[in-house]
């Protein structure tokens, strides 16, 4: 618990804007955080009874349709925090999406009534919670515009470009990225192969010509 606590100033340095009193009730508010990975953190429809704090691993947040389709909203990483999470704590609402253990995860969590406490008492946290209501909102919004006005394959080009020459996926996993069809993206990436862009293999893709991708992605 005391090596948590260490490393918690290392990685959210808003803690170090803390007082010596400050942090002392900040360490009675907290407790150990250990997931496995895969292991469903929150779900849609549920309440929120914590804040957390990742020292360690990655929270993939989606959206789920009636039709069974992921849409990804973001990742939550060492240092960041959840946004659906926050606005739950802050507004006594329940989540409406998943938030699902990516990778193991490690790290410590903050009560719902903690939580308030800090939000309403200490300057340096609150202005922390409202700077990653701002980063994650330009982010969503970047979602919405991706979903609404580029068309799929240019989206699943641009994703595609930006992740190096060989990615490890599957057609499903870069469906629940997009927020489509495993046929259609599979559809598209046929295409793709067709035009020498890429080369598909068993869970793997190499992108052959990356200049293409991103002029696909671009729509030119």
């Amino acid at each position: 618990m005391e090596q948590l606590k260490a490393r918690l100033l290392d990685v959210f340095p808003v803690f170090h804007q803390f007082s010596p009193e400050a942090r002392s009730r900040l360490a009675a508010d907290i407790t150990p955080l250990h997931v496995p990975a895969g292991a469903v953190l929150f779900d849609a429809g549920y309440p929120c009874q914590a804040f957390p704090m990742l020292l360690d691993g990655v929270i993939r947040v989606a959206k789920t349709g009636k039709n069974g389709r992921e849409l990804l909203l973001y990742r939550v990483g060492p240092g960041e925090s959840c946004i659906l999470t926050s606005s739950c704590l802050l507004g006594n609402a329940i989540y409406p999406a998943r938030g699902v253990a990516e990778s193991a995860l490690t790290g410590l969590t903050i009560s719902k009534a903690a939580f308030n406490h800090w939000v309403a008492h200490f300057a340096p946290f609150r202005h922390y919670i409202f700077e990653l209501f701002a980063a994650r909102l330009g982010n969503l919004m970047e979602i919405v515009e991706e979903v609404a006005f580029r068309k799929r394959d240019q989206r699943l080009a641009a994703l595609l470009a930006t992740r190096g020459d060989m990615i490890h996926a599957t057609h499903q996993n870069l469906a629940d990225e997009l927020g489509s069809a495993r046929e259609i993206v599979s559809r598209l990436l046929k295409g793709f192969q067709d035009n020498g862009w890429v080369r598909l293999g068993r869970r793997q893709i190499d992108v052959i010509d990356p200049g293409a991708l991103k002029q696909a992605a671009n729509g030119s």
